[in-house]
């Protein structure tokens, strides 16, 4: 569904007295503008699926349900597995404006693999899988003061009450083309602002023109990797080494990128039998350096308690901000956390649904 460019970016304005549409900016001062950044995201690139069994085809192979596009959906989150339940890929797809053709953003690095691996699975299928390349840019809008402060996470508690495994998309229906500037609401969290998809030749001003005047562009502005992981949300290969985990444990189901509804897909079984289960012991959750890391640490890097207890597993970092895959029960219990001898603040992430965050307080209360 289009809509018109001002009731689309209606989710970044709010009202004043008098009716007026104002822009929602978190002000430290007068210096400050705005809190919104436009990057452009080098390490992600598109595949285009079309044809008439388009939909039916990707139905078999992501986490997530193609029907929402049925419904009205304008794009969904969802995860490849292989014939394990390990993650491969994790994407974000798009419907484009015509009939029977969709848009698949992953991360460059994996582009010609995700491809392959699609074709492999085409068999006598109508479908056409075509890498654009550079032809297109991704884009990202987004607001580096989301889920800043408490009262953003209370807010964000409210919507997800009750939704332990959600799935689907948010209801996040619009999207809008100008100019070649195709703009979808990111269907992971409400709060990760837009995704743009841009043809190669338009600039960054030019996009800029069809959002806000006012983003900042100082070369001192929270990067998108460092936003995602102040969030606690894992996104390309760095993060999710092909092969190698589990759907739930990335936050998946939290992110509304998977189905538990759906018809059979590869690497169903073993998620549907975690999912029963009811049990998730290791969460990927955010970290935070006490002070700037001097050193790089490796995938999988031992993190541990006060008692030198492992209770995590590293996984990257942007600066101060960082992702690992931890006990949440132990992590929630420890004193101190530490990772070769620096000092780390491990959080849980303010979006994730509010039972998780009762039962969380629960255990820390021990």
């Amino acid at each position: 569904m289009i809509v018109h460019l001002r009731n689309f970016l209606l989710p970044f304005y709010k009202l004043d007295k008098l009716g007026k549409i104002q822009k929602q900016f978190v002000r430290y001062g007068s210096l400050q503008a705005s809190a919104k950044v436009l990057e452009h995201l080098k390490t992600r690139n598109l595949l285009r699926v079309r044809g008439s069994e388009a939909s039916d085809f990707l139905q078999g192979l992501i986490t997530n349900d193609m029907k929402h596009f049925e419904e009205g959906a304008a794009n969904l989150y969802a995860l490849f597995l292989n014939i394990r339940g390990r993650v491969l890929y994790d994407v974000i797809v798009y419907k484009n404006q015509k009939d029977d053709v969709y848009y698949i953003e992953c991360d460059s690095r994996a582009v010609d693999s995700l491809q392959k691996h699609l074709k492999m699975y085409r068999v006598r299928r109508k479908v056409d899988i075509d890498n654009l390349g550079d032809s297109i840019n991704v884009w990202a809008l987004f607001d580096i003061t989301r889920y800043s402060s408490n009262t953003d996470a209370d807010n964000n508690r409210q919507k997800l009450e009750g939704l332990i495994f959600p799935c689907g998309t948010l209801n996040n229906k619009s999207s809008k083309v100008i100019d070649n500037i195709m703009m979808y609401e990111d269907p992971r969290l409400p709060n990760l602002g837009i995704r743009i998809l841009a043809e190669s030749n338009i600039e960054k001003s030019e996009i800029q023109k069809r959002l806000n005047t006012d983003m900042l562009n100082s070369d001192g502005t929270l990067s998108y990797k460092a936003f995602l992981y102040k969030l606690g949300i894992p996104e390309g290969i760095e993060d999710l080494p092909p092969g190698k985990p589990l759907p739930l444990e990335v936050n998946c189901d939290y992110l509304h990128g998977i189905s538990f509804h759906k018809g059979c897909y590869i690497g169903q079984e073993l998620t549907a039998r975690t999912y029963h289960t009811g049990v998730v012991r290791k969460r990927l959750m955010p970290l935070l350096f006490e002070e700037l890391p001097s050193k790089s640490f490796s995938y999988d890097e031992k993190i541990v308690d006060e008692c030198g207890n492992m209770i995590g597993k590293f996984r990257g970092n942007e600066k101060k901000y960082g992702l690992a895959l931890m006990r949440i029960a132990e992590t929630l219990r420890a004193k101190s956390i530490t990772i070769s001898d620096h000092k780390l603040i491990v959080s849980k992430p303010l979006w994730w649904p509010q039972e998780l965050q009762q039962q969380s307080v629960s255990v820390d209360k021990k």
